[in-house]
């Protein structure tokens, strides 16, 4: 008799991770910098003083929290503040705790693909702001929009914060604004954070700090690799590298192998060579000027309906509605 073998089948992270590794040139997803250890650098990077684009956004929301409200609640109808990528909720809090206090009637949705940061943020929650009536989702953005979209007819307002749209080339940024779009209705809103063209050196400092925090995040999907998949990487033997491009607004993060060597992952059964100074491109972080995003904006079927901006200039919330 014949013995069956039962195919393997992959996870999606065992997909890309084996894409990645095996195009030329190499290359993977800064989604998943992020796990329990990921998280926590992430929080750690916000906090640095040369990370300017959290404290930017923090000031943006406390200034203008009044006429944030203001907008949001603008019929005196309840609506549904639903956020990508939540993460710790740090500057949520301000509108949420503003919102609160101005007695509107809102239900607050983050949604996030790690349960362990929305356990956290509804415990905070809980705790701060008990009164607020918190329904996390677990998942990707547009499944979890998807069964959102298919609840009543609320208004919903649809918060994309810390300028993670510039993780994002401007083509990918379309079709991410587009599948938005689509899942939106005249009166809603989609609030966009954006980091804003500036001196060059000050970008740069942001993902390459002294301390070397980021550079830890960046290796930090290597770890998961080694810790998920049983490989060997060697962390001490790759070299966070950042580059930016004033021209067109792109910074770019590298994993950078300072040697020859070979990498075994024995869950996927692949080596991976690499010679001495190839690359991995993990992330892309790009800058965006008013007519960039109003560009991107026309592009995808929304129109600007207001903007803020911090003291300097360096970033910007933008309130987008779409344009049918």
């Amino acid at each position: 008799m014949q013995e069956t073998i039962t195919p393997t089948i992959e996870t999606q992270f065992e997909k890309e991770i084996r894409q990645g590794l095996t195009d030329f040139p190499k290359h993977l997803s800064s989604k998943y910098f992020y796990d329990e250890k990921g998280d926590a650098l992430f929080q750690a990077i916000m906090k640095m003083p040369e990370y300017y684009l959290t404290d930017c956004e923090f000031d943006i929301l406390t200034q203008y929290q009044s006429e944030i409200g203001t907008l949001f609640s603008s019929d005196n109808k309840p609506f549904k503040l639903i956020e990508l990528g939540a993460g710790d909720g740090k500057k949520t809090k301000i509108l949420l705790k503003y919102f609160s206090d101005q007695n509107y009637k809102f239900k607050y949705q983050p949604i996030d693909i790690s349960q362990s940061v929305l356990n956290g943020l509804k415990k905070s929650l809980s705790e701060e702001l008990p009164q607020i009536n918190t329904v996390p989702k677990q998942g990707t953005y547009f499944e979890a929009l998807k069964e959102i979209n298919d609840e009543n007819g609320t208004r919903k307002v649809i918060l994309f914060l810390g300028s993670n749209i510039g993780n994002l080339l401007h083509k990918q940024a379309i079709e991410f604004l587009k599948s938005v779009q689509e899942l939106m209705h005249k009166n809603d809103f989609l609030f966009l954070g954006c980091d804003l063209k500036k001196n060059p050196q000050t970008i740069l400092d942001a993902y390459n700090d002294k301390a070397g925090i980021t550079a830890k995040f960046n290796k930090n999907i290597l770890a998961r690799i080694n810790s998920e998949l049983d490989a060997n990487f060697d962390l001490g033997a790759f070299r966070h590298w950042e580059v930016y491009d004033p021209e067109t607004g792109t910074a770019k993060s590298f994993l950078v192998s300072e040697i020859a060597q070979t990498v075994r992952i024995e869950k996927l059964n692949l080596e991976i060579s690499f010679s001495p100074w190839e690359t991995i491109h993990t992330e892309i972080s790009q800058k965006y000027d008013d007519a960039t995003v109003k560009w991107l904006a026309e592009q995808s079927g929304f129109e600007i309906y207001e903007q803020y901006a911090d003291k300097n200039n360096y970033y910007k919330n933008y309130v987008l509605r779409t344009a049918r």
